[in-house]
């Protein structure tokens, strides 16, 4: 008995902001308060209180006590950490007031309760233990030390919305990159199938023509050429004398459809063979020098592929010397479009696609790419 299971949805895994490092958290912290030490110890000594150091260590104690509180407050906004900016401004805002209220009735005992004799006169004793005086001095303590935890709190804020941003610029570099290799696997997808076709037709028009010995060999080359080109990384780069034997490869299979009028000249010095370049960039070239060179004339056409440098750029050159007139020489062609676009997804501005129609006959392309290439 066959039981029907129902599909189970997977839902993609939702991505968590990173937190802030530990130690960028408790420097600021620290940092903080010791600036606050700092202002109100040179505060003290610009009006001239008495007892600066009976005032110095007891200020040390409540700054010590602020600190805990305040990484006490960090913990209860780590909470709030991956919720939208304004629960976290929320958050910072109420989460910030117990632990105002708290460093200030400490600081009011530290300051007024502790040891009172050693800071105050029989007089001023008097004034400062009245219930009246003890609610309005920890209110403005309140206040003001609610000023410093919601100071640091946006400080918090600060850091934490910076962290996001650069982690999103780099998920967008990540994302960025794989859109660009997703491009690059796409536009060379689109190379051999075209390839493909044409080929087939050829195929088919010598077997009509029961020229089997040259459809044999058009198969095997054409068996080469595959198996040499779908092995690598559509995204990859290749060294030039392999895409250059690749490009010799197809033209060998065409040279049996035109054994009197394709001829292929090839001039790449040794020092630019290992130069990487975009696999198959030249098969588009290459192919439309055929279809619209050699195709159409029954002359001899000379197809030429040479490379030569020139400072940091590499000049790649594809031309044929045929007299006709080509619907996709203006430039504008299906070729010519996906090696510009493939150029511009790989090397950006840094690549240029030229193309030349001399006076007196051919058609030439030539590719400019950077000869020192950093992925």
């Amino acid at each position: 008995m066959l039981v029907k299971k129902e599909p189970v949805a997977v839902m993609a895994p939702q991505m968590k902001r990173p937190e802030l490092g530990r130690g960028v958290v408790l420097a600021s912290i620290f940092g903080f308060w010791l600036f606050y030490v700092v202002i109100v110890t040179l505060r003290a000594s610009v009006l001239g209180f008495e007892q600066q150091g009976e005032l110095a260590w007891r200020r040390v104690i409540v700054t010590i006590l602020g600190i805990g509180l305040t990484i006490i407050l960090w913990q209860v906004l780590r909470l709030f950490d991956h919720r939208r900016l304004s629960i976290r401004i929320i958050a910072a805002t109420l989460a910030a007031l117990p632990a105002a209220f708290a460093v200030a009735c400490f600081n009011f005992y530290v300051f007024n309760i502790y040891d009172a004799s050693s800071m105050f006169t029989d007089t001023e004793l008097q004034e400062v233990s009245t219930r009246s005086h003890m609610v309005k001095e920890i209110a403005e303590l309140a206040i003001s030390r609610y000023f410093i935890m919601i100071a640091w709190s946006a400080l918090y804020l600060a850091l934490g919305f910076s962290n996001d941003v650069r982690e999103s610029e780099r998920r967008a570099l990540v994302f960025a990159k794989a859109a660009q290799e997703a491009e690059l696997r796409a536009l060379r997808y689109q190379v051999n199938p075209h390839f493909l076709f044409n080929t087939l037709n050829s195929l088919s028009a010598l077997v009509m023509n029961n020229r089997n010995t040259e459809a044999e060999a058009m198969i095997m080359n054409l068996s080469h050429f595959f198996r040499a080109s779908l092995t690598s990384d559509p995204s990859s780069d290749v060294a030039l004398s392999d895409e250059v034997r690749l490009q010799k490869l197809y033209l060998d299979i065409e040279a049996v459809r035109f054994p009197k009028r394709l001829r292929a000249q090839i001039d790449i010095p040794k020092s630019l063979e290992d130069v990487p370049v975009p696999g198959l960039i030249l098969q588009p070239l290459v192919e439309n020098a055929v279809k619209h060179g050699v195709a159409r004339t029954s002359a001899t056409v000379i197809i030429t592929i040479s490379a030569r440098a020139a400072g940091d750029k590499m000049i790649l050159t594809v031309a044929n010397d045929a007299k006709t007139e080509g619907v996709a020489e203006n430039g504008n062609g299906i070729g010519i479009t996906n090696v510009r676009e493939r150029l511009a997804a790989r090397f950006g501005s840094d690549a240029q696609l030229n193309v030349d129609r001399p006076e007196q006959g051919g058609f030439i392309v030539t590719l400019t790419i950077p000869l020192a290439q950093n992925d």
